[in-house]
């Protein structure tokens, strides 16, 4: 019997090959939003504004990316993929150019704002792979391209601080324009086309498409949980690392120590996909919860560790370590569900994401500023805290529902 073109794409599966181009990918696209990490205090110096406002350029690229991804992501379950992905990662390009060359400090924070929007491929990716894999590779290739989500955030914070160093801030962007316009051309080549969708999506106007995703919440409502937890997770991150790269040029350290401690990521390089194929074995939440208590106890040791650069190496490793598996077991509670329904609950859980990340990147600049590094720690050490109370919830909400398999 011969396939239907239908049956055929239902049928295809991503090959190894094409799961490390995609998640070579996922690095660059991602790599993006997080240069400013690492010389954040040299960027301050060069528009001449203080450490409090600063925290405005991470932070309104946050939010412009929740938006993005609410208003473009869904599309994701109606139309192609592969356009959409072309589309967003040409409107990063012309952002990335926009931020090396702005000589404002209001149109910088614009391109990084408009870059934000555009920045949905890294969250589409996902949805895009596990349409294409066998259900029980589904932790080992999310896994996989979260290790390109954090290989390109470990090149963006520790190769940001180097070459900002020795050559200046707006090097880095010069240079990660370059690398979206080898992605914006590549991307279109690795992905295929996908039929159109034939789930509950294919007939809906835009607007309706948009709506449904209140539906979806009602019908699955742990979304919202485990949205909050990535929310307070990542947010928990950015907070943490706004404030290092304001308190070690503080303490006389250039910007690039700052990049060299954001290097130690390298390791999750190695751990995360072993822990994506723990997780499939333990199931989701109760990874999530013992993976949500090493994350507590690296943040309780960064007050007594972090006036020391080699002791604050220690809990920014633990909290480096395990702060992917939060997301990979996150994203592992949805992702089992139906196909059609997949990248719109992505979107929930992307838009809540970022919505913690940019509350939590504005805050994290402002409350150093007001409080040095004593402050930073409090307000990682309370979001951490909130982060384990609902992991703990969520695994015994499951555990009187019945076993915690993946779905």
């Amino acid at each position: 019997m011969t396939d239907t073109p239908d049956t055929a794409t239902t049928e295809r599966r991503l090959s190894s090959t094409e799961v490390l181009l995609l998640t070579f990918a996922a690095a660059v696209v991602t790599a993006n939003a997080y240069y400013i990490h690492p010389i954040i205090s040299e960027v301050a110096r060069g528009f001449d504004v203080d450490k409090g406002l600063i925290g405005i350029v991470p932070g309104a690229n946050q939010i412009a990316l929740a938006l993005g991804v609410f208003l473009l992501l869904p599309l994701g379950d109606r139309i192609s993929n592969r356009k959409l992905v072309t589309f967003t990662v040409a409107g990063q390009f012309l952002s990335m150019v926009g931020m090396a060359f702005a000589q404002d400090f209001r149109l910088f924070t614009l391109a990084a704002t408009v870059l934000g929007f555009f920045t949905i491929a890294p969250y589409l990716l996902p949805a895009y792979a596990s349409k294409r894999v066998d259900p029980v590779r589904l932790g080992q290739v999310t896994a996989t391209l979260t290790t390109g989500v954090i290989g390109g955030i470990l090149v963006a914070r520790a190769g940001a601080g180097v070459v900002a160093e020795h050559f200046g801030w707006r090097t880095v962007y010069y240079i990660a324009s370059g690398f979206m316009l080898a992605v914006s051309i590549a991307l279109p080549m690795i992905m295929d086309e996908r039929e159109a969708d034939t789930g509950e999506a294919a007939g809906q106007s835009y607007p309706r498409l948009l709506f449904s995703m209140f539906g979806l919440i009602r019908r699955h409502p742990e979304i919202l949980l485990s949205g909050t937890i990535q929310g307070l997770g990542f947010g928990t991150f950015l907070a943490v690392w706004m404030g290092i790269g304001l308190h070690l040029p503080d303490m006389g350290y250039g910007v690039d120590v700052v990049g060299y401690l954001a290097g130690f990521a390298i390791f999750n390089l190695f751990t995360t996909p072993r822990f994506g194929r723990w997780a499939d074995n333990v199931g989701p939440r109760r990874a999530r919860l013992v993976v949500a208590a090493l994350n507590f106890a690296g943040v309780l040791l960064l007050w007594p560790f972090g006036y020391n650069l080699w002791l604050l190496i220690v809990p920014t490793m633990l909290m480096t370590l395990v702060g992917p598996v939060v997301d990979i077991t996150n994203r592992m509670t949805f992702l089992s569900l139906e196909p059609q329904i997949r990248t719109r609950l992505m979107t929930v859980y992307i838009v809540m994401m970022f919505i913690g990340g940019g509350m939590s990147s504005s805050a994290g600049t402002a409350v150093y500023a007001w409080a040095g590094w004593m402050g930073t720690a409090a307000l990682a050490t309370a979001m951490s805290g909130a982060l384990l109370a609902l992991s703990a919830i969520s695994l015994f909400q499951r555990g009187r529902a019945g076993q915690d398999t993946g779905a």
